[in-house]
Parts: structure tokens; sequence; C-alpha cells
């Protein structure tokens, strides 16, 4: 089932301006067939896979079931923010398509008062917005809880209100949103990104 929303931003700032970028989460992903030399080539996207922006995407973790979709996008690099090795298939899937892998070991904590690594996040997010990286895909175990919050903090630094950047951590985390998430989000400091634009854009490349 494909989910298609439109989040509202609004700047935190006298003059209000709004503006609607759509989001598409991925549930139980659709299957595209194509004939490809008399044989069907399926391109399947990974669990929970969104647009964030242009040249950003979010998932789940991706597989080998996945890499035809992955192809398509053009990617330039990948962020995993799973501690463990990266499987051996994926190396050689990302090897092979000249993929870069940036990897940011975050552990998957359900512990309530367990505090997520802020300059962990702070390192991926600066390689989200460097554009050279782009096209880049975020993902986690489940594209819920550590890509929440690295695209939660982005949203931050886009002038997101805090109540959008709930919203669509909710969308994604669903029965699983956790406080714990949401207040890492809303305490993260962006003070130290602000040589960013406030106009920031992924299109603009």
């Amino acid at each position: 089932m494909k989910v298609k929303n439109t989040i509202t931003n609004q700047r935190e700032e006298p003059q209000e301006i709004r503006r609607s970028i759509e989001v598409s989460i991925v549930d139980s992903p659709p299957v595209i067939s194509s004939p490809v030399s008399g044989e069907e080539s399926c391109f399947l996207p990974p669990l929970n896979f969104a647009m964030v922006d242009n040249g950003i995407f979010r998932s789940g973790f991706p597989d080998s079931a996945n890499f035809s979709f992955l192809l398509t996008l053009g990617l330039r690099s990948i962020i995993c923010l799973c501690p463990e090795p990266y499987p051996e298939t994926n190396m050689a899937f990302l090897k092979s398509n000249g993929i870069r892998l940036f990897q940011f070991g975050i552990e998957n904590n359900k512990e309530p008062f367990v505090n997520i690594p802020e300059d962990t996040i702070r390192e991926a997010l600066n390689v989200v917005l460097d554009v050279r990286n782009h096209p880049v895909l975020i993902h986690c175990k489940r594209g819920k809880h550590r890509t929440g919050c690295l695209v939660g903090c982005l949203r931050k630094l886009q002038r997101w209100c805090l109540s959008s950047v709930f919203d669509e951590y909710q969308r994604f985390a669903a029965a699983k949103a956790r406080i714990s998430d949401q207040r890492f989000m809303e305490l993260f400091d962006i003070s130290s990104l602000k040589h960013v634009p406030l106009s920031f854009s992924c299109s603009k490349r």
C-alpha cells in the first residue's frame, strides 16, 4: 500500500511562509515488472522507502531484491546508521556500481533513557548536506527510528516547525514511535550548522 501525505512547513519567522513536500511511504512495496531480453525484471523498493527531498531518499535496510530498484535512483552514496558490518552482498553491489558507503554505527536503543549520540547524527547530517554525495539513500534497519531522527534534524535545519517534524517521524514509526526520539530532535542544536543557507534545498545542485 502506498500512501501519499502532504506536509505543510512553516518557517518560525514573523512572516509566515508555507511550502508543501510530498512524502511517499511504502509499507508493502509494489512490484513493477518489465520484460528484459525475454526475462522479467522486478523493481522492488526497500521497506519504508520514500523521497525526503530532491536527491535524498530514506528506507529500511536494502537487500538483494532491492538492488535493481536502487539502480534506478542513480545513487552516489548510502548512509547506513547500523553498527553491524555491512553485508558482503551489499558491499559488492556498491563497489560494482561506484556507490560510496558512509556508515555511522548507532545502536538501536529501546531504553527510554539511553542517549542518542548527537555527534554521530551531526556527522551523518554533514554528509547529507554535501550535494556532492547526492543522490544519497539514508537507511537503518527498518527506516523508522535512527533514520527518522536524522531526517528530523535535517527538517529542523530546513526550518520546519516541530509539529511537522514530529508528524513526519510518526508517519514512519507508527505504533513504534518513541518519545525519546522526539525529545532528541526537539533539543538537537543546529547552531553549528549555520553555515548552511536557511533556504537550503537539495534541488540546488
